[in-house]
This record gives C-alpha cells, sequence and structure tokens, in this order.
C-alpha cells in the first residue's frame, strides 16, 4: 500500500478516534480512579462540572481541580461556536415519542434530549402516567418513536408500578420482561438520597445506554425536609444545584430528563390565580420546557405549554386508557 494512503488513513482513524479521560494529560492512575469513584468518567463531565463541586466530590485540591476541569475543556474544544454551528448541533437531538400524536405536536416531535421537561399538575392529572408510558416507549426503534434506549426510573412518591409498565409494553408489542428489565428503578426516600441518585448515574448512564431520566417528583422531598419562611434560602439552594446536575446530566450523556412537579396554592392570592408550580423561580428557570397537565371529562387531559424557548404556548388533548397514552380518536 502507498505510504502517502497509509498516512492518511492514520490521520482520519486518530481524528475519529475519541478522547477518553484517560488521554489528558498530568492524570496519573489515583487521580483517575478517584475521579471515575466519584462518577466523572468522561471528558463532558468533567468539562462542565464546577471545580469547587469536583473537590468536594474527589477529595482534590481546588486548585487541582480548576486544572483538571480547564484541561477537559481545552481537548474538548468548548469555545465560541456560530449559530449556524449550533444549529447543525441540535440537528442530532432525539426525541420520544409521548404516545400521542396531538402531544407530540405540541412538543415539537416529543420530549427531547439534552433537555428537562417538567410536567406540571394536580393529583390525579396524568403526570405519572406519561411518566410510565415514556420508560416504555424510549426503548422503541427510532423509526417507533423511541431511541432504542433505556430508562432510570426515580421515585420519590412511590407510585411506580411496573403492572402498568407491563400493560403499556404489550400495547406496543414490546416483550414485558425485556421492558422491565431495560427500567433501572430506585424509590428516593429523602432529598440527599434523590441527589445522590443522580449522581450515581453519571457512572452508568453511558454504559447501560440510558436515554432518559426519570424524578417523579422533582420538589416532593425538598418541600417536606424545609418546611416554612426561615428554612427557604437552604431548600431553593440545594434544590438550585439539584435542577442544574439533572440539566448537565441531560446535556453531557444526550438523555432526556423528565421531571414531575406540584401544584400549590398561594393563600395571599386574591385576584390572581392561587395555584401555582412548586419550587418556585429555581425550577421555573431551571427546566427547558414546562408543560401544565390538567383534567378534563372522562379520561381525557389537556395539555399546555407553560414556558418554552421555542414553542407558542398552545393546548392540545390526549388520552389515557388501558393501553396507556393516546389519542382522542383512538379512545
Amino acid at each position: 500500500m502507498n505510504k502517502g494512503i497509509k498516512k492518511k488513513k492514520q490521520r482520519e482513524s486518530d481524528e475519529n478516534k475519541k478522547i477518553t479521560i484517560e488521554d489528558l494529560e498530568g492524570i496519573g492512575p489515583a487521580t483517575l480512579s478517584k475521579l471515575k469513584e466519584a462518577g466523572y468518567d468522561t471528558l463532558e463531565s468533567l468539562a462542565v462540572v464546577p471545580p469547587r463541586e469536583l473537590a468536594e466530590l474527589t477529595g482534590l485540591s481546588l486548585e487541582r481541580a480548576i486544572e483538571i476541569t480547564s484541561t477537559a475543556r481545552k481537548a474538548l474544544g468548548v469555545t465560541f461556536m456560530t449559530a449556524e454551528e449550533f444549529y447543525k448541533k441540535r440537528q442530532t437531538i432525539g426525541r420520544i415519542s409521548t404516545g400521542s400524536r396531538a402531544l407530540d405536536n405540541l412538543l415539537g416531535g416529543g420530549i427531547e434530549t439534552k433537555a428537562v421537561t417538567e410536567l406540571i399538575g394536580e393529583f390525579g392529572s396524568g403526570k405519572t402516567q406519561l411518566c410510565h408510558q415514556l420508560s416504555v416507549n424510549v426503548q422503541l426503534p427510532k423509526e417507533k418513536g423511541g431511541l432504542n434506549g433505556k430508562a432510570a426510573y426515580i421515585d420519590t412518591e412511590g407510585t411506580f408500578r411496573p403492572e402498568r409498565i407491563i400493560q403499556m409494553a404489550q400495547a406496543k408489542g414490546l416483550d414485558p420482561k425485556n421492558t422491565l428489565n431495560n427500567i433501572i428503578y430506585a424509590r428516593a426516600y429523602n432529598s440527599d438520597h434523590q441527589v445522590l441518585l443522580i449522581r450515581e448515574l453519571r457512572g452508568r448512564i453511558e454504559k447501560e445506554n440510558i436515554k432518559l431520566v426519570v424524578v417523579d417528583s422533582l420538589v416532593g422531598h425538598f418541600r417536606s425536609e424545609y418546611p416554612g419562611r426561615e428554612l427557604l434560602a437552604v431548600r431553593q439552594q440545594k434544590l438550585n444545584k439539584h435542577v442544574h446536575e439533572l440539566l448537565t446530566l441531560a446535556d453531557v450523556y444526550d438523555a432526556a430528563v423528565v421531571v414531575t412537579n406540584q401544584i400549590v396554592t398561594s393563600p395571599d392570592m386574591f385576584l390572581a390565580n392561587p395555584n401555582k408550580p412548586a419550587g418556585g423561580n429555581i425550577v421555573a428557570h431551571g427546566c427547558t420546557y414546562r408543560v401544565m397537565i390538567r383534567k378534563s371529562k372522562e379520561n381525557i387531559r389537556i395539555a399546555r405549554i407553560l414556558d418554552s424557548p421555542m414553542h407558542p404556548e398552545i393546548e392540545s388533548a390526549f388520552v389515557i386508557n388501558e393501553s396507556g397514552i393516546g389519542d382522542i380518536s383512538e379512545k
């Protein structure tokens, strides 16, 4: 073979080779072990983590943490890009079908990866049902509205039901046992446990091809553990950090993150609507898309875009039946 061709092929091979954390200069076996134990096993995760958090979780000095995150950003070329380059990058975003064409259209094609989608509603509005359906649908091939991936389901209120997953899987023609095995489930018993579970996912999400992360619900534990105005600042600070970790998880691992949220009533509101999502501005600013779901007659639900950087504030209707989430015409 011609030497010039060999060199060209070698250059192409080197360009296509994915840079790993092991390739970073100045990271020895001991440091590498600390990083991986803390769940930072990719360059992307190191590039976006705050140095202070990295130092706290690994035991490294703050100066060393700053050096490592800076090196990771340089290796990945994390810097300015043109809007056209960013547009092309967004063309690779995946979407998970909700099971309802009307709801998919409302969301611009389904639940996006690299984003946090918040489902807001009163008790019994269908938030958990939609989370169950997404956990099934993510396993479908792309041409059928899935991502050929697994789901991680963090249950904070004890409402996850594998029996419901079996019903939905059978309706989609999937093997129920395989479908259950492709959902990694954990019950979060307090806010600290909830935060820890998300951090544990960093070490599993890429290895196990997890494409959907569900937190049902996001704010419940924080509200119960930090009641009263005197603890509000502490609660919101902790919740803010948790939401940003979810955003980072979605972006770094190209996963869809879906969280549910409750409705709370403000007794001091007389003229305006007293019902609002829990979590305040922290959750409102942290989530990429916010969708309000409310009950209608029979098994019909109405979804409305509450906040989005690209979707108009419109509504669509869908149904919840024995098969799962569907359209009114299929009722």
